[in-house]
């Protein structure tokens, strides 16, 4: 686990190559682990593979979106705003988890934030992406995660350079 956390890193690019139905589901499944506020899993997933969709949530977010047209697949997180005022904090570790488990498959992911975010227009990202995907109106959009085999290699991260003296003892 703490080599998946060193090494995972955001990657914006990614071969042109299917992801195996395997791990994809063996991601989705790792996904539904994921522990929510008094266990209401308020969360729900969009998989996104075709190319067009792809593309067309690619403009959610104008440029910093546009590495989801090259992904191989994308997650759309939700989650059910009616069921739980904690809903962000339940859909985050559920994204994070989704990353994670994607590292540990060889897959390379980006998360894209569309919560409290705006697309290129005057539309906020979360409408943006509602309107493209049907999604119900209590429902609030987290992220996308694009996943994909990394096109790119970045170094891990330094434990010299990890920044220690954010760490506080009792007292801040």
């Amino acid at each position: 686990m703490l080599d998946v956390l060193k090494t995972r890193r955001s990657i914006r690019k990614y071969q042109d190559k299917p992801i195996e139905q395997e791990k994809l589901n063996t991601i989705l499944k790792a996904a539904l682990t994921s522990p929510s506020s008094k266990g209401k899993r308020p969360w729900e997933l969009i998989v996104v593979e075709d190319k067009e969709t792809l593309l067309e949530l690619s403009h959610c977010r104008g440029g910093s979106s546009k590495l989801i047209a090259g992904s191989a697949v994308s997650i759309v997180v939700v989650a059910d705003k009616e069921l739980t005022d904690v809903w962000i904090e339940d859909a985050s570790i559920l994204g994070t988890i989704i990353q994670l488990t994607a590292h540990s498959l060889t897959l390379g992911s980006c998360w894209v934030q569309i919560r409290e975010r705006m697309t290129t227009e005057d539309k906020t990202a979360e409408a943006y992406v509602k309107e493209v995907l049907g999604i119900p109106l209590q429902y609030g959009v987290e992220c996308v995660i694009a996943l994909g085999y990394p096109a790119e290699e970045k170094e891990p991260y330094s434990e010299e350079k990890l920044p220690l003296d954010k760490i506080h003892s009792e007292k801040f």
